[in-house]
């Protein structure tokens, strides 16, 4: 089980991102549509066929329903999941016809393809070691619910210091890489070569 008062400070952050700023990247915490447009295009490398469900986790306003659109046509059915009922509403409101959404992840079962984009970058007041533990118990959950595959992405430990700031979480590369080797497949692609103070990982079952 997460810890609820980690999930509460998450949702308080982002409730409060998306009523200031609306359906904009900033209104996700991101700083442009080319970046996020950017982060979308790596982290949906795992995917591998058409016909596909996939499960946006973390979903916002569900933007990557519309990036997938470009490249899959209506050859797939997505599934939005966000712990801000706002998000949620604004989902609903901004989706495509046939996309689903909710506030609860035990709404959902399983999906070919499981993408999470920023989840993890938000640590705020808790410390390094509880923000660890619960990293990977979403990666345990995430890596159960999906049955083909699963990426994310996260801020990296070698970003420049000056920029670095004290309420986000900066992962170790190498750490992950290893941790989804060891514990969920053999295929795992550890991917740190696009323009963007983040790294993304990309398990294939």
């Amino acid at each position: 089980m997460f810890d609820k008062s980690i999930l509460d400070q998450v949702n308080q952050y982002y409730t409060s991102k998306i009523v200031k700023y609306g359906t904009t990247p900033q209104g996700v915490d991101w700083n442009s549509t080319e970046s996020q447009s950017l982060r979308f295009r790596v982290l949906s490398k795992v995917i591998e066929e058409q016909n596909f469900s996939i499960l946006d986790y973390g979903c916002g306003f569900g933007s990557l329903q519309h990036y997938l659109q470009q490249w899959h046509g209506n050859n797939f059915t997505y599934y939005g999941f966000d712990i801000s009922a706002e998000m949620i509403n604004k989902a609903k409101a901004f989706s495509l016809p046939n996309s689903f959404f909710s506030t609860s992840i035990t709404d959902f079962s399983t999906y070919d393809y499981l993408i999470a984009s920023g989840i993890f970058n938000v640590r705020l007041q808790n410390n390094a070691d509880d923000w660890l533990v619960y990293i990977l118990q979403v990666l345990d959950t995430m890596n159960k619910i999906a049955k083909k595959g699963f990426s994310f992405n996260m801020l990296t430990s070698y970003s420049d210091t000056a920029f670095m700031k004290e309420y986000l979480y900066y992962a170790e590369p190498e750490f992950f890489f290893k941790y989804c080797k060891d514990h969920f497949s053999q295929r795992v692609a550890l991917l740190h070569d696009y323009p963007l103070y983040e790294f993304s990982i990309i398990v294939k079952k």
